[in-house]
C-alpha cells in the first residue's frame, strides 16, 4: 500500500493537463481546512471546490470494484473504512461551505472535466462560465468591494446574488 502513488497518477494528471487548456487553475494535493492529513487532489481555493479522484478498487467503485478473496474480510472492513472517511470528508467540507466533487478514475477525462466546470461554473467561475456559453457579468457600477468582506461574498455581489452569510 505504501508504494501506491498519493499524487500524479495517470488518470489525474490527463484531467489536470485537459483543465489547464481551458484555462481554469487551480492548486495540487492542497491539504483542506481544518484536516491536515486529508488532502484534495485538485483544489479551486477562491471558489471553495475540492476535487478527489478516486481509484476504482481502494475506495470500492460501485460498478469496477472487485473483492479480494485472500484475507476478505480485513479487506472488506478497510475498504469501508475508506468509503466512511470519505464521507466524513465530505460532510466536514459542506460544514465549510466547500463542495467536495469525487470521480472516478474510469470516468472519461472529458466526463470529467465537465463535472468540474459545471461545478465551478455554478459557483461563479468566469472561465467556466465562458466555456458554458454563458455571458459573464460585468461592473455595473457597484461596489465590488465591502469592508471586511470575503472573497466569496464578493463572488455572490458580482454574480448578483444575495450573500446569505459570513464565513
Amino acid at each position: 500500500m505504501l508504494a501506491q502513488r498519493s499524487r500524479d497518477t495517470v488518470p489525474g494528471l490527463a484531467r489536470r493537463r485537459a483543465l489547464h487548456a481551458l484555462g481554469v487553475r487551480y492548486r495540487v494535493d492542497l491539504p483542506l481546512p481544518m484536516m491536515r492529513r486529508c488532502r484534495a487532489d485538485v483544489t479551486f481555493v477562491r471558489w471553495r471546490t475540492a476535487e478527489f479522484l478516486l481509484g476504482c478498487y481502494w475506495h470500492a467503485c460501485p460498478q469496477r470494484h472487485h473483492a479480494p478473496v485472500f484475507n476478505g474480510d480485513w479487506w472488506r472492513e478497510k475498504l469501508e473504512g475508506d468509503v466512511r472517511q470519505d464521507a466524513d470528508t465530505d460532510s466536514h467540507l459542506v460544514r465549510l461551505r466547500w463542495v467536495p466533487l469525487r470521480l472516478w478514475e474510469h470516468e472519461a477525462v472529458d466526463a470529467a472535466v465537465g463535472k468540474v466546470v459545471e461545478v465551478l461554473a455554478s459557483g461563479g467561475h468566469p472561465r467556466a462560465l465562458r466555456i458554458r456559453g454563458e455571458v459573464v457579468p460585468t461592473n455595473t457600477g457597484r461596489r465590488l468591494w465591502v469592508h471586511r468582506a470575503s472573497s466569496r461574498e464578493m463572488i455572490f455581489q458580482v454574480m448578483g446574488r444575495a450573500c446569505t452569510t459570513l464565513l
